[in-house]
């Protein structure tokens, strides 16, 4: 059914695309015999698209003219959650940008010009995942801004719970894990910073433009950015594997990597150590642990906790084996 469905609607572009296809021509592209293709066009004419068939050497099949699809009804929020779903699924492989394209092709056209300007400043970090995105409006706001290399004036919230208000150049927007970051130059600090879109409480463009910094990748500078976050305890640990597989595992944002004689020496911060224990003991790697004292006491901790439970499992295994025989 989803498949003849989709044919159908493959017809409807067809025709809309190309008027006076003839039978044995539109069975040729959709992949059906002609007997389909007359069922697929008593479809759309039940759906209350107006096919028209003429007859005669010079026959095929036309919309009648002057028909046109009407425009897709969506709110914005609607049009932001249905494009950002198009975007993860093409990345994760599951469509294809073509089903995107059909989708901003029949919205309004206001809307779609805002829609393309998200899709054109967005960007993702590795691999990309399922995230509820921001308020329509915010977002469709910061998407033509950056679009446009245009001020905008936001109340953001701190960590505090502060509330203040910024003049923002927005450089692009992009999402990891599953939370929404837009990086540029904050007129307040009078630096290049990240800000999370759930914290900005309001956001407006300003009639003032600006000239992006040359060669900014916002991805690069967020991720960047993450890894720095000055936690509690300063990590140091030789991984005893190659880089590039030592890259392929652990994140950018967990710290930063590096080649050295023995391996390669992970440095990083972590608020909590029990967490940056279980993380290397699930690489699958030996490790040497440079710093903290107190992570090789994690460490060891775990190891003991992995050896109880394994003992748990075997006497379970062997008190099983004495009731069989």
């Amino acid at each position: 059914m989803a498949q003849s469905t989709e044919k159908v609607l493959a017809m409807l572009e067809l025709l809309q695309a190309q008027p006076g296809l003839t039978g044995p021509e539109l069975a040729r592209r959709l992949e059906v015999d002609g007997r389909t293709v007359r069922r697929y066009v008593g479809t759309l004419v039940d759906l209350g698209v107006p096919v028209q068939a003429d007859r005669g050497r010079y026959g095929g099949y036309r919309l009648l003219p002057g028909y046109k699809l009407p425009p897709l009804m969506f709110t914005d929020d609607e049009a932001v959650a249905v494009v950002f779903g198009l975007l993860v699924a093409a990345r994760q492989g599951v469509t294809t940008p073509l089903a995107l394209a059909k989708i901003e092709r029949v919205l309004p056209a206001k809307l779609r010009e805002r829609v393309q300007a998200v899709r054109e400043t967005l960007g993702f970090t590795a691999p990309a995942r399922d995230s509820a995105p921001p308020p329509a409006g915010h977002l469709l706001v910061l998407g033509e801004a950056t679009r446009a290399h245009r001020r905008i004036r936001v109340t953001y919230r701190s960590w505090r719970g502060d509330d203040t208000e910024r003049d923002f150049d927005p450089y692009g927007v992009v999402v990891h894990n599953g939370r929404w970051y837009t990086a540029g130059h904050d007129h307040r600090s009078g630096e290049v910073r990240t800000l999370r879109l759930d914290r900005i409480r309001s956001i407006k463009s300003l009639e003032v433009y600006f000239q992006p910094l040359a060669g900014f990748d916002p991805v690069a500078h967020v991720v960047a950015g993450l890894a720095a976050v000055p936690y509690q305890h300063d990590v140091e640990v030789l991984l005893h594997t190659g880089l590039v597989e030592a890259a392929r595992r652990i994140p950018a944002t967990v710290g930063t990597l590096a080649e050295h004689p023995d391996g390669v020496l992970l440095t990083c911060r972590a608020e909590h150590l029990d967490g940056m224990a279980q993380m290397l003991a699930g690489l699958g790697w030996g490790f040497t642990i440079h710093r903290p004292d107190e992570l090789r006491h994690e460490v060891m901790a775990l190891a003991r906790r992995l050896e109880r439970a394994g003992s748990v499992v075997r006497e379970g295994r062997a008190e099983d084996d004495g009731r069989d025989q």
